[in-house]
This record gives structure tokens, sequence and C-alpha cells, in this order.
């Protein structure tokens, strides 16, 4: 969902808009921390499996309470035995509702997109018209 580049991995421009849209925005020292603390692999962006390993050191209590992480593990998951089964439907309905919404405005961008395209096809062929009809006067 955050991966704009669609590379699989999450680099630290994008981790710093998911930090934004999550409501918790760190600063550039801060987001580099967060990749650090989980990169394995060394590449300074974290691959799926590197961004499963935050939630489950969450889990085991593995990060520090006032680390971006810990505020990203916090937010992006429910605990089922203090919100209840209802807490936990709304909270997963409303993840699906976001991503359809997301993924609306993605259609709505390749609509815009393919519309230029073919208004750019028209232009080309009127253009090719024009030339066509222009060469049968210079004759």
């Amino acid at each position: 969902r955050y991966d704009a580049g669609k590379d699989g991995f999450i680099d630290l421009m994008e981790l710093k808009l998911m930090m934004e849209k999550l409501g918790a925005p760190q600063t550039h020292l801060g987001l580099k921390n967060m990749i650090k603390e989980v990169d394995e692999d060394l590449d300074s962006k974290l691959s799926f499996r590197e961004f499963l390993l935050i939630f489950r050191k969450a889990a085991a209590g593995e990060l520090q309470e006032d680390s971006g992480l810990h505020a990203l593990a916090r937010l992006s998951e429910i605990d089922v035995s203090t919100e209840g089964v209802k807490g936990a439907k709304n909270f997963f309905e409303a993840k699906v509702q976001a991503i359809h919404e997301s993924s609306r405005f993605e259609e709505e961008i390749k609509a815009e997109q393919e519309e230029k395209k073919k208004q750019a096809e028209e232009l080309k062929q009127r253009k090719a018209a024009f030339k066509e009809l222009q060469s049968t006067f210079k004759q």
C-alpha cells in the first residue's frame, strides 16, 4: 500500500509518507534509525520480510517505547482482547475501506491518463488528415 515505487521495498521517502499518513511523523534521522533497526541486508530500505520483523519485535517487546518502529507497530495493529471482536471488525473494515479508497483514486488517475492518450491520438490523426488535405492543395 505504501510502496509508491512498486519495487517491493519501502524506502526512506515512502516510510516518511507512511508515518505521516498514520499520524506519527518522524524526523529524517528518526526514519533512518527505524530502517537501520530492522534492515537485515543493509540496503537502506525495508523488504516485506523486514517490515514484518517490526511487528515480531513489537510482539516480543524488543522495541523501545519511544521509537518510531514502536509507534508504527502500535498504529498498525489491534489487540482483540482489549478492543473486542466488534472493535477488531471496525478496525479491519476501516482498513479495507482505506484500501478501497486508494484503489478508486488510482482507477481515476488511470482513466484520466487513458483519456489524455486518446486525446493525443485524436490530435495526431487530425494533424495527419490536415497535412494530407494540405498536400492536395499544393499540387
